[in-house]
């Protein structure tokens, strides 16, 4: 620790210390004094946080406050100007609409709270901005539901799915919310452009299935939903956009860092709908293909192995070819030509498909579904969790996967694109 470097940062009022670890060294963020808050969960005082490499930091305070850094880093200052100040405008609003709703319910009606989607291309912090208004509301003593249809970078479940949890606590310093028994649908990609059936057909069904639970919840009606999505903005990411808009009954729509997508909204969303455009803050930067690639790695890591403070240990499973029911959802699309007269083009992208393990499969990831058999069903349905193939042996016919859980939940497998090279396995 002798080679590390010990900094210290006083921050006045609405003030944000903001670092990026270094590419191999962890870094100690400690409060000395003061008031401070990291994406909206308050820092204890004299805690010792530990960041690991390459992570991207903001702490914020509405006061003033003391902050030790300890460690490497590319970079560290303190910005004097944030949107942080917006950020707490919106949430403020929410909690209005809120109260308002509530004194409707006295009358035994079941009113909606406030419906928010943030929008935006990618790495204009979407995501961050959702923790942060997710985390005020849990403050105000609220259990929003968080919706996120971001299948390349997932907050929820691995990369390649929607799903949506009530938090009902705010976030972990460093590990973030805790996502206990979320919904979860499996697309099987990373960007929507590869199955746009598949991916709106889930938005309607994730959006039907959290409606018809809300029915029963009071407190988490009320809450409100922050849906979170995607960063593709143009041609069919639009139509994505208002699709999502239309399904989840949103009345605020949150563009960040985008004029054009504002005004093309602003004329295509019904006229109750309320758009604000909001600047992204300036300590988010763009991210090359690369690092978003290494970002899913990371989250499918932790996924199977969970974190420093909660270490989890997968199961490994040698599976027969002839124990399992494996398929995929879509298929090539047939020509015309290749049609009998008459019949009518099947939606290619929506198929299911039965499929015999191969080589092929070997570090894919494979959803673990509900259904009991290979049907129609299987692609509208949540899915148990996930397994990652690990090995495949044609010779034994066999193969083998990590898992999460102890007991395998299903027989029925469905192959997805989302691959992952488990390097743990091999130290």
């Amino acid at each position: 620790m002798s080679d590390d470097t010990v900094q210290e940062f006083f921050l006045k009022e609405d003030n944000e210390l903001r670092f990026v670890a270094g590419e191999e060294s962890d870094v100690c963020v400690e409060l000395i004094s003061g008031y401070a808050e990291l994406f909206g969960t308050e820092l204890l005082l004299n805690k010792k946080y530990i960041f690991p490499a390459k992570s991207r930091v903001a702490v914020f305070t509405w006061k003033t406050a003391k902050v030790e850094l300890v460690g490497k880093f590319e970079s560290a200052y303190v910005a004097e100007t944030t949107p942080m100040v917006i950020y707490l405008n919106i949430h403020a609003a929410m909690e209005e609409t809120r109260k308002k709703k509530e004194l409707q319910s006295l009358d035994g009606s079941k009113p909606k709270g406030p419906r928010l989607l943030l929008v935006g291309p990618t790495d204009v912090g979407k995501s961050t901005v959702s923790r942060i208004l997710c985390n005020y509301s849990v403050r105000h003593g609220r259990t929003p539901i968080y919706v996120e249809l971001d299948v390349g970078q997932n907050n929820i479940s691995v990369p390649g799915t929607i799903g949506a949890m009530m938090i009902e606590k705010t976030a972990d310093v460093l590990d973030g919310f805790e996502s206990n028994f979320p919904l979860v649908y499996n697309f099987g990609h990373t960007t929507p452009a590869k199955n746009l059936s598949l991916y709106n057909l889930l938005l309607k069904e994730l959006a039907n299935t959290v409606n018809n639970q809300l029915q029963f919840n009071d407190e988490a009606r009320i809450g409100g939903m922050i849906i979170n999505t995607c960063g593709w903005v143009d041609g069919d990411g639009f139509k994505c956009i208002v699709n999502a808009a239309s399904a989840f009954e949103v009345d605020v729509v949150i563009v960040m860092d985008h004029e054009r997508l504002y005004s093309d909204l602003s004329k295509e969303l019904p006229e109750f709908v309320r758009l604000t455009h909001v600047p992204k803050s300036g300590g988010v930067e763009q991210r090359t293909g690369q690092m978003r690639s290494l970002a899913r790695k990371r989250n499918i890591h932790r996924y199977f192995y969970g974190t420093r403070s909660n270490t989890l240990f997968p199961f490994n499973y040698d599976i027969a070819f002839k124990d399992i029911q494996l398929c995929k959802i879509g298929t090539e699309q047939l020509p015309d030509s290749c049609l009998p007269f008459g019949m009518e083009v099947e939606n290619h992208e929506l198929k299911v498909v039965s499929i015999e393990p191969s080589m092929d499969i070997k570090h894919h990831m494979l959803a673990l579904t509900r259904s009991p058999k290979i049907d129609e069903t299987i692609k509208s349905t949540t899915v148990y969790g996930y397994c990652l193939v690990t090995e495949v042996d044609m010779e034994a016919q066999s193969m083998s996967i990590l898992c999460t859980q102890s007991t395998l939940p299903t027989k029925v497998f469905v192959l997805t694109e989302v691959t992952h090279l488990d390097d743990q396995l091999q130290r």
